[in-house]
């Protein structure tokens, strides 16, 4: 049956994505086809597009989704047509509005949450749930610690300031804007920087008279790697997950010795290595939504004829919270 989809000939901006017919057949072994309601955008999007990470060409975009099974394939148990369900998934190509997919990363979506909702919280919800309950400094931590997590006005950021709130933690949380910094601050936030006008690793070690935090997780990248490193306390963890402000360069390994740092790069999709793995995740995630713990908020929608432009909107940094593709 022929669908259409983003598609891309080659690396570059936002215009080389496409949008073309394309034939979705019926699902293989371990495989499942669904009938695409909406597609989260999200940043590891534009670095797929832009070739800070490879992609084989031509190439589909896109790693989360929501919508509805229309089939599967030989083997998969846990999924029948007329499922309602989500994902955050390899191979990409959830800029589609049907698409086959392996579905050992596919989940019930519960009636609770809406299409919409479910596009918007895998990919990020998912990420969050592994950094705070799994990326952890040597000891764990505890409530009342202090963590650093930047670009908390984000798709990402968002969900965890509401998490870590709940789990007792005190994060700092630094964004671009005055209006940024309150948006985090009213998602659970305990204290923001606009790191536009403060110096951020200056205003930690104020904020926790001079000790430092135990871990910062940082997905801006180069412009604040540093800085970052700066503001651990002696033994911290430094999570560096993601290169929006560019890729880190190396890093001499020598920089970590005087306070005895620890540094990990670590990846969703390591952490989504078998439908065991997926749902126990996913279960986590969906009970945080549906005790109130964190609130899925959608604020920008796009059609799919309209996917150019939610990429310009992203880059600029003009967008706050989840941004989605609606596609059926």
């Amino acid at each position: 049956m022929s669908e259409r989809a983003v598609r891309l000939a080659q690396a570059g901006g936002p215009e080389v994505m496409q949008i073309q017919a394309v034939e979705v057949g019926d699902p293989g072994p371990g495989e499942v086809r669904i009938r695409q309601r909406a597609a989260g955008l999200n940043f590891i999007d534009i670095y797929q597009r832009s070739g800070v990470y490879n992609l084989p060409m031509p190439s589909g975009l896109g790693m989360e989704g929501a919508g509805i099974v229309e089939a599967v394939g030989e083997g998969v148990t846990h999924l029948k047509p007329g499922y309602r369900v989500a994902y955050a998934s390899n191979p990409i190509g959830a800029y589609a509005t049907a698409r086959v997919l392996p579905a050992r990363c596919v989940v019930r979506l519960p009636e609770s949450l809406s299409f919409e909702q479910g596009a918007a919280m895998m990919l990020k919800g998912l990420t969050v749930q592994y950094l705070l309950r799994k990326t952890l400094p040597q000891g764990g931590l505890q409530a009342g610690d202090f963590v650093l997590f930047h670009a908390a006005a984000g798709g990402v950021g968002l969900i965890a300031c509401q998490w870590a709130k709940a789990l007792g933690l005190r994060l700092i949380a630094t964004a671009g804007s005055d209006a940024k910094c309150e948006l985090a601050l009213r998602h659970g936030a305990a204290v923001a920087i606009n790191y536009q006008r403060d110096n951020f690793a200056d205003r930690v070690k104020e904020i926790t008279g001079g000790e430092g935090v135990k871990v910062v997780y940082d997905s801006v990248g180069a412009s604040t790697f540093e800085g970052s490193l700066a503001c651990l306390r002696a033994f911290g963890l430094m999570v560096s997950f993601g290169n929006a402000s560019g890729v880190v360069p190396p890093v001499p390994i020598g920089a970590l010795a005087a306070k005895g740092l620890y540094l990990t790069r670590p990846s969703l999709f390591q952490h989504l290595s078998s439908r065991e793995a997926t749902q126990a995740m996913a279960d986590e995630l969906f009970s945080m939504v549906h005790n109130g713990s964190v609130k899925i908020e959608v604020e920008q929608r796009y059609a799919l004829d309209d996917v150019q432009q939610a990429h310009r909107d992203m880059e600029s940094r003009s967008t706050t919270g989840a941004s989605i593709l609606l596609l059926n």
